[in-house]
């Protein structure tokens, strides 16, 4: 990253280039599909961070379109001597060592296993069964966008789902002016997340993007689990923001606590891209540098213990 100057180029870079990296990536799927998990499979996904995010979007995905049993863990909490019938894991780097030792069970045991990595060479990318490389989606900053979101929207097309609305819709969200696009949103004191089904990953990942690159107070939950508590911190200059559709109820209930409810009907991925500018409009407001925040690194690699 030496020689940028300009705080947050390479993110704003990156965030810009996913409507045109979605279709290039899906139109991969013949070529990659038979590294991909069999209709009918029992299936872990498992990532850290912002894949393990992704991981909870595909299996709810995958599941959902009826293609097998499938879920998603945290690489450090996987429950390894389960009977899968293939294990996929998420890691941009290719390095993260929770992943890289969760792979090596796998590998002891025998279970086939599956990596979708950004850079070829890697441990992870070396030792998996099978490995997916999206190098063309690989990123310079640190807080992860198109690796991530273009991983998940060749998982969606897998599960069959059309995705094809995708792209424009976030293309349209690109070319909005950012008074309208989320300047409404930049003083907001605190921000929750909600999802149902698929889009609970991307509301856990939005809130981890805003944490990561605004220092912000943003929190996430099942969009139904939202009033089974976490309503109560909602109020005056206090937003909600719902990925997906909107529960019976819910707006009305958000208004009456004096706080906000944000809602666009469009494809849930791309208003993942509208929090992705808006993490760069407050940001630059902040005067923090998104492609270097703090206390974190490109992917975390622990000490051997």
């Amino acid at each position: 990253m030496a020689g940028t100057t300009t705080p947050g180029a390479f993110l704003a870079a990156e965030v810009a280039s996913q409507p045109g990296l979605w279709p290039a990536v899906v139109a991969r799927l013949p070529e990659v599909a038979p590294d991909l998990p069999a209709p009918g499979a029992r299936v872990a996904v498992l990532g850290c961070g912002t894949s393990l995010f992704m991981a909870r979007a595909y299996a709810a995905l995958r599941e959902g379109a009826g293609l097998g049993e499938t879920d998603a863990y945290a690489a450090s909490e996987a429950p390894l001597g389960r009977p899968w019938d293939h294990v996929v894991l998420l890691s941009r780097s290719g390095t993260t060592t929770e992943v890289l030792d969760a792979l090596r069970v796998l590998r002891d045991r025998g279970v086939p296993t599956t990596a979708v990595v950004a850079t070829a060479g890697t441990p992870i990318a070396l030792e998996a069964d099978r490995t997916v490389l999206l190098t063309e989606a690989d990123e310079e900053s640190v807080v992860q966008t198109r690796f991530a979101t273009s991983a998940l929207a060749l998982l969606r097309a897998s599960t069959g789902e059309d995705g094809a609305a995708a792209a424009a819709d976030a293309q349209a969200v690109l070319d909005e002016p950012e008074e309208s696009a989320v300047g409404h949103l930049l003083d907001a004191e605190q921000t929750t997340f909600v999802g149902r089904g698929w889009t609970v990953g991307l509301a856990e990942e939005a809130a981890l993007k805003l944490r990561e690159s605004t220092q912000s107070w943003a929190e996430s939950y099942p969009a139904m689990e939202y009033r089974h508590g976490p309503i109560a911190i909602a109020g005056p200059g206090r937003v909600t923001w719902a990925l997906g559709g909107v529960p019976d109820g819910l707006a009305e209930q958000v208004a009456a606590t004096g706080g906000r409810l944000e809602h666009r009907d469009v494809d849930p991925l791309a208003e993942l891209v509208r929090v992705h500018r808006l993490c760069l409009a407050l940001a630059r407001r902040r005067g923090l540098d998104p492609d270097r925040p703090r206390h974190l690194t490109r992917s975390v690699v622990l000490a051997s213990s």
